[in-house]
């Protein structure tokens, strides 16, 4: 009995240790990983800072050498000039006026159409599916010309309709996107509501538009950049700048700076146009980092 204990007791120890060393291992490599993150944030973030930095200097720190990160004295009348300057807040409404309602009939369109590919059963289902996700492979250049007679002859331009109408009939993306996800909700759920007596649009309406809340943040958010971002399409079929959004406001402010470009003003003007987009992503991170991890794993 002696002699097994006294066996047992340097395996034992053995053991512990080797625990242990695995453990300080583990450590030192959730530590590393860390620190290439922390490296990498800082990396990413690096342009952001600039601008935001940029945006509260005089002209002579912007042209100093070192670059100065840190402005001294800071000036935020940067913000205020370049506000009465140009127009931002009509273009800021004006860009709320389409990018709103294009987050709504995507959503809206693709949801449906999702539903239609996931859930219903008919015939040609997964062909006209496949032809759905070639569009994707259409770039806007080719469409661009085209598009643009069209709207020009239903008397479209210089207007909104050219942006918001077309999302109302679907992105292939998206309705990929969510189609995927609809097919990780179970069908014993819309069995059960097919029994009780509910349609395609109740079973749609109640059982699945609940469960899809991260999905559907993921397709509105996307959307909502993608609107508020955008610069080619207004540039095509706005020619009143009344009606311009902030993307081709930018541009015009950079327009009109005759001698040098002020960067200290267009910075500014770029950070007030990126500061709701990063507002609404933090408000709706969690939903938005839950809707990509499931439609993108459980796809």
């Amino acid at each position: 009995m002696t002699e097994s204990a006294a066996i047992a007791r340097p395996a034992k120890a053995e053991g512990a240790r080797s625990r242990k060393e695995r453990s300080l291992a583990y450590r030192a490599q959730r530590g590393l990983l860390y620190l290439v993150v922390a490296v990498l944030s800082i990396v990413f973030a690096l342009p952001l800072i600039w601008m935001v930095s940029t945006s509260l200097k005089t002209d002579p720190q912007v042209y100093h050498t070192p670059p100065i990160w840190i402005p001294h004295p800071i000036r935020l009348a940067n913000y205020s000039e370049v506000l009465v300057r140009r127009s931002f807040g009509l273009y800021f409404v004006n860009t709320l006026q389409y990018a709103i309602p294009a987050a709504f009939g995507t959503l809206l369109s693709c949801s449906l159409v999702a539903y239609s590919f996931s859930k219903v059963r008919w015939w040609g289902r997964d062909k006209l599916f496949f032809l759905c996700l070639s569009t994707m492979m259409i770039p806007f250049q080719v469409v661009m010309i085209p598009l643009y007679i069209t709207f020009k002859q239903l008397n479209w331009l210089n207007s909104y309709k050219p942006l918001v109408i077309p999302t109302f009939f679907g992105n292939a993306y998206f309705i990929f996107m969510l189609r995927q996800f609809f097919l990780t909700i179970p069908q014993e759920l819309s069995d059960a509501a097919r029994v009780d007596g509910a349609g395609d649009l109740r079973i749609f309406w109640n059982v699945i538009l609940p469960l899809s809340k991260p999905a559907l943040a993921v397709v509105a958010l996307f959307t909502f950049m993608g609107a508020w971002n955008n610069y080619l399409g207004p540039f095509i079929y706005l020619n009143d700048e009344r009606k311009y959004p902030l993307a081709l406001g930018l541009q015009s402010l950079r327009a009109s700076f005759q001698e040098k470009l002020a960067w200290p003003y267009m910075m500014a003007a770029a950070t007030i146009m990126i500061a709701p987009v990063i507002f609404i992503f933090f408000v709706a991170q969690r939903t938005f980092v839950e809707g990509i991890t499931v439609t993108g794993i459980k796809g």
